[in-house]
């Protein structure tokens, strides 16, 4: 088996590649600029915005699965064109694809549970980039699976437990928003859980998010608790006050998903114990 993973040289591609490698699978891993830090079978450079170098790649590769873990933040190009161009390929070479979506797709506006069901309405560009590109995903290739998920932590490499540090040691000025609600995951436990999915026959939309909804202001005083930082240091704020656009409490409900997994996604207050 080859598994050709979309993004891997990210954090979250990082630990796939970690992962696919030690169970034994052969791993290509792409990247957009440079390699990283893990150690697949083999890299290879790949621009989503070009149809051409997807069709070499995946004609050269021939994987039997592709992971989708790519990060284009807002760029339409990337983030929302990109992922329908890698399916449209994938289909055609009748390779297994799994896309990994965001909460980001959802508005937090009169609701804050949201399950596999609930149809996006986001409110921020990268929201609807990330919206459209599961549509058109599931349209060209109905029985690839999407995955949303929510905020990734771990091992003190994510974006989060970097600011963190940050805030700690001063040398950052900003707040950790109190009424900004997400249910982060632990990196293992969703790369497991999405390579789970890749040996399944599930197709459609799946959320693999913990199980504890937290704001961003817990969540980094339980990541300084752990790192043996000063948590008083952490300032707090609204976003609901702040120029900050997106969705303020937003919880993704995995428990369908879960029911179908091994892999048990943990909340950020067990994974985050000192």
């Amino acid at each position: 088996m080859t598994i050709l993973i979309v993004g891997g040289s990210g954090f979250l591609g990082s630990e796939l590649v970690r992962q696919a490698t030690t169970a034994g699978i052969t791993t290509v891993a792409t990247y957009a600029t440079e390699p990283g830090d893990a150690s697949p079978t083999a890299w290879c450079p790949l621009d989503l915005r070009d149809a051409g170098n997807l069709d070499a790649v995946m004609a050269e590769v021939n994987p039997h699965v592709v992971i989708n873990a790519s990060s284009g933040r807002a760029d339409w190009a990337i983030t929302a064109e990109g992922p329908l161009q890698l399916a449209i390929v994938a289909a055609k070479h009748g390779t297994r694809m799994v896309h990994v979506s965001t909460d980001a797709v959802f508005s937090g506006a009169g609701r804050v549970h949201y399950d596999e069901a609930c149809l996006p309405d986001p409110v921020t560009p990268y929201g609807a980039a990330k919206a459209a590109a599961e549509t058109g995903v599931l349209v060209v290739h109905p029985k690839a699976v999407v995955a949303r998920t929510s905020l990734i932590i771990g091992h003190g490499q994510s974006v989060h437990e970097r600011l963190v540090h940050q805030l700690a040691a001063d040398t950052v000025d900003c707040a950790l928003f109190t009424d900004d609600i997400r249910c982060p995951v632990h990196v293992s436990d969703l790369a497991a859980a999405l390579l789970e999915l890749t040996s399944s026959d599930a197709a459609g939309i799946h959320h693999l998010a913990g199980t504890d909804a937290l704001s961003r202001h817990e969540l980094g005083v339980l990541i300084a608790r752990r790192d043996g930082l000063d948590a008083s240091r952490l300032r707090a704020g609204l976003r609901a006050e702040s120029t900050v656009p997106g969705a303020l409490d937003v919880r993704l409900d995995s428990q369908t998903t879960q029911r179908q997994l091994r892999t048990t996604l943990r909340g950020a207050r067990e994974f985050l114990q000192g």
